[in-house]
């Protein structure tokens, strides 16, 4: 249970509404790479955000981050952080900021770490920029955190060099950067895909119970949606840059209500007939489906067509954007 669900109209860490990103196209309309984004994250609360390569995850996160790559820009939308609106947080007169508020964990550790600094001199950096310590107070509070991330002999650690350190280990480190300011939003970006199975666990464990510990918000952001089973208190689904499934985990496990969603199941149990009964055949029309699924659903009917569908309230705490949503898988 989220930290600030025990507390009675406490606002959430980070609430987004209607976020929508678009780029342009020479000769054509801009394309809408994220549409009418809806997420709310609570204090305590770990949120797994899946979808298959090119949904939109990672836009998601760099445009929380106010860092869209590209020429994509913010269409409309609005940021909520613990319940004051923020806009730009990159800017300097911003009083939430990246690093300091909300942190990113990115999947290669080697790309974020300077090859040319030791690791506490990385960490105290970023403490010291951001919460104006001193050196030996930033020292030891980087200490601390290489302490908190379970890093072995964290004196001598502290003095290391990035390449002395095993990926494992390195992730630990960016962790501990992450975290080291008290942010409220932590971001892992698929943080864990370039790890084997059994460090993966090992790091995976440790940030549930850092976030659980310090009470932060997390969005978990991957294409297992194994990973979520285990350490998600909420399930999003993001298809094409749409949120199209919205539930808690044991419900969301229990009966998936999206049609793409049964299909994600369908490739976490290996069920070769049961991605086949819920593959349809490609449909071509002569413009594109009001529905961004529609192409792809066994369930679609001449209403996907012409109406896009709402991200809509199903059930208490779950949400689907379907207009022929699933009761039960066979």
């Amino acid at each position: 249970m989220a930290l600030a669900r025990t507390i009675e109209n406490e606002a959430p860490v980070i609430a987004l509404r209607n976020l929508t990103v678009a780029y342009p196209r020479y000769g054509g309309e801009p394309r809408t790479a994220l549409a009418g984004i809806d997420l709310a994250i609570d204090a305590g609360e770990m949120v797994g955000l899946v979808g298959e390569a090119g949904a939109g995850k990672t836009l998601l996160a760099r445009t929380i981050m106010d860092a869209i790559p590209g020429d994509g820009r913010l269409v409309c939308g609005e940021m909520d952080y613990r319940g004051a609106p923020i806009s730009r947080i990159g800017r300097d007169d911003s009083p939430v900021r990246p690093g300091r508020d909300i942190a990113m964990i990115v999947s290669n550790p080697r790309n974020e770490l300077n090859p040319v600094l030791t690791v506490g001199t990385q960490i105290t950096n970023v403490i010291r920029h951001h919460l104006r310590l001193g050196k030996a107070e930033a020292r030891e509070r980087a200490l601390q955190m290489l302490r908190a991330v379970a890093i072995p002999d964290p004196e001598r650690r502290l003095d290391a060099w990035p390449h002395e350190l095993s990926g494992g280990m390195a992730q630990r480190v960016v962790i501990a950067i992450a975290l080291a300011c008290n942010p409220g939003l932590v971001i892992s970006d698929d943080a864990t895909s370039a790890l084997d199975v059994t460090v993966q666990r090992q790091v995976l464990d440790l940030f549930k119970a850092l976030v659980e510990d310090k009470g932060v918000a997390a969005l978990l952001i991957t294409r297992d949606i194994a990973v979520t089973a285990h350490y998600c208190d909420r399930i999003v689904i993001l298809y094409d840059g749409e949120v199209v499934e919205d539930a808690p985990r044991k419900a969301f496990f229990d009966r998936p209500h999206h049609p793409y969603s049964v299909l994600l199941m369908a490739a976490f149990a290996h069920s070769v007939s049961l991605r086949r009964q819920w593959t349809a055949a490609p449909l071509k029309t002569a413009a594109s489906p009001a529905c961004r699924f529609a192409e792809r659903c066994v369930r679609r009917q001449p209403r996907c067509i012409a109406e896009a569908p709402a991200l809509r309230d199903v059930a208490p705490g779950r949400r689907v954007r379907c207009h022929f949503p699933v009761e039960a898988v066979a």
